[in-house]
């Protein structure tokens, strides 16, 4: 593999977190990797209001390309991202998807690498099982690369058996630069914070582990962050801030005595899909109560860094006996966990392992075909039409 790979990167947004709970990790994935010495474009669509809500200026460890949310738009963005080593093609853009999964592995160079990278497995996975005639089931054998930001050996095995050429898990992380302890804010004063979106396939579980918790706990304090509650019933005792600009997630994390991780269904039925929300978390010494899923133990250790709850007993349970130096001490028992194991450098060394060794398995591919052909005549390969419509 070349030293200072230029990639493109087609995702949601890496500007904005506006609905769209994966701009830690890509901040995380490519602010790590452009230290490495890559250089990365990323191409996200001005749709969902996302531009206006920014909550980073254009970095300068990344190329942000904007285009607009049109057909014409996609092709643009594929044009000047087609010369790249390495082209991504994120789940969930949100705009055209299929038509930029289906371009991504045609555009690309011989010697280019094409990398299907899924924020979400197990709810592609879910949506494939469910649609026979999902394009994205026969699209998946075409890509070079599958690469995941959880799921474990249940998301590999199921990536495989549609045909993956390899799929590898490159979990969520902590960047200690963005993510770090700070001072209390009065604003975010709380017995528990919940910090996420409202989502169909998560909306249940906040109910049953955030809103049954303050039910049962009438005399404390609960804050809740995130879009899309303003019409949801909820307990007296629970303050609704709207969205959280992710320059006030150290501070939200902070000031609570213990803020809460609820997984969305399909992650916790999976297992292994620690979410964004838990390396903030952890990253800045945060005292964490989590929903209780398959393999938060790999990534955590439950009442030492992390308190694991199965009911909203359990996190009233929780809240009851937490004194503030108990919180603080698993909060800092997190973050030395998360800066030892899991941070942004270490999952870049990472995505460089796996492109290595796909490189070293090409070569050694290339060779053994050379000398197949050469021993038995030419081989003759077309090139690729697939481009937009004339």
């Amino acid at each position: 593999m070349k030293v200072g790979l230029d990639i493109a990167f087609f995702g949601s947004s890496l500007v904005s977190a506006y609905w769209n709970g994966a701009a830690t990790y890509y901040r995380g994935i490519i602010h790590a990797l452009a230290r490495r010495g890559h250089r990365v474009t990323f191409y996200e669509p001005d749709a969902y209001d996302r531009q206006i809500h920014r909550d980073i200026a254009d970095p300068d460890w990344a190329r942000v390309f904007v285009y607009k949310p049109t057909e014409e738009g996609a092709w643009q963005a594929l044009a000047d991202g087609s010369n790249a080593d390495v082209i991504v093609k994120a789940s969930g853009v949100g705009v055209f998807d299929e038509l930029l999964e289906a371009a991504v592995p045609q555009i690309k160079r011989a010697d280019a690498v094409s990398i299907y990278w899924d924020v979400d497995a197990p709810a592609t996975l879910g949506r494939i099982a469910a649609d026979a005639g999902d394009p994205m089931r026969n699209l998946i054998p075409e890509y070079d690369l599958v690469l995941t930001y959880g799921g474990g050996q249940p998301v590999i095995d199921a990536f495989l058996e549609l045909g993956a050429r390899e799929c590898i898990p490159v979990y969520n992380a902590v960047d200690p630069e963005t993510h770090h302890p700070v001072e209390p804010d009065p604003r975010f004063d709380a017995d528990l914070g919940f910090l996420g979106n409202r989502l169909p396939d998560r909306e249940t579980r906040v109910e049953r582990f955030f809103l049954e918790t303050a039910a049962l706990r009438p005399d404390l304090h609960f804050l809740l962050g995130g879009n899309g509650w303003q019409d949801k019933p909820m307990p007296g005792n629970v303050d609704y801030l709207g969205h959280i600009y992710t320059r006030d997630h150290n501070t939200f994390n902070c000031t609570p005595r213990a803020v809460l991780n609820v997984n969305r269904d399909s992650m916790a039925k999976n297992g292994w899909s620690p979410a964004t929300r838990i390396f903030e978390a952890a990253g800045a010494g945060a005292c964490l109560i989590s929903d209780w899923w398959l393999g938060i133990e790999d990534f955590l250790e439950p009442e030492r860094e992390v308190l694991v709850a199965h009911s909203a007993e359990d996190v009233a349970a929780h809240l009851d006996g937490l004194t503030r130096k108990r919180a603080r001490a698993m909060g800092e028992a997190a973050r030395r966990r998360v800066l030892a194991e899991h941070t942004y450098s270490r999952r870049a060394e990472q995505v460089e392992s796996i492109l290595e060794g796909f490189d070293a398995a090409r070569t050694a591919e290339l060779a053994a075909r050379t000398t197949t052909v050469s021993t038995s005549g030419t081989e003759h390969v077309s090139g690729s039409n697939f481009g937009p419509p004339a």
